[in-house]
């Protein structure tokens, strides 16, 4: 998937985002720091899994809700979508670095979001979450401010396997 038709279901997720809030979104597992959910649209299931940070460092004044997200949309023939919510907008055509131990991934940021640039680095982030301990997002706020957030792995897999399952 390319990097305009991304940015088309960027927009899209945060849209569906939003009206989701207002439908039911149901949660089908909680492991660890991860909890997977599955909401209806347009009668088809949407699932994610997600995780708030266990640590956030940088010297900013205050930020919103900070998560980090893996989403399947089988009607759109998506999965494994990983986005970054960061709390903040992002520096303008600015990336934001993901780590999961060694592995060095970089993201395209949109507003609050950064996403990957491509699916296969989608699944190959979502197969070193699989094997990971912890992972790191550092980006940059609008205002110039450096932020790092780690997120715990513990749990990732258990959720990942009930979004999978639920979301064919």
């Amino acid at each position: 998937m390319g990097i305009k038709m991304r940015l088309v279901f960027a927009v899209l997720g945060c849209v569906v985002a939003t009206t989701a809030q207002a439908q039911d979104i149901k949660t089908i597992a909680t492991s660890g720091k991860w909890t997977a959910y599955v909401y209806q649209e347009d009668a088809k299931n949407v699932c994610y899994a997600q995780s708030k940070p266990i640590k956030s460092e940088g010297a900013y004044k205050s930020r919103g809700e900070v998560l980090l997200q893996v989403t399947n949309r089988p009607v759109e023939k998506a999965s494994d979508v990983v986005s970054v919510v960061a709390g903040y907008s992002y520096q303008a055509d600015s990336d934001a670095t993901v780590m999961v131990g060694s592995r060095k991934f970089t993201f395209f940021t949109f507003a609050e979001r950064a996403w990957a640039r491509d699916t296969q680095t989608d699944k190959a982030v979502v197969a070193a979450m699989s094997k990971g301990a912890s992972l790191t997002v550092q980006g940059n706020s609008s205002r110039g401010t450096p932020t790092v957030d780690t997120y715990s792995l513990q749990g990732f897999s258990a959720a990942y396997k009930a979004i999978t399952d639920t979301c064919k």
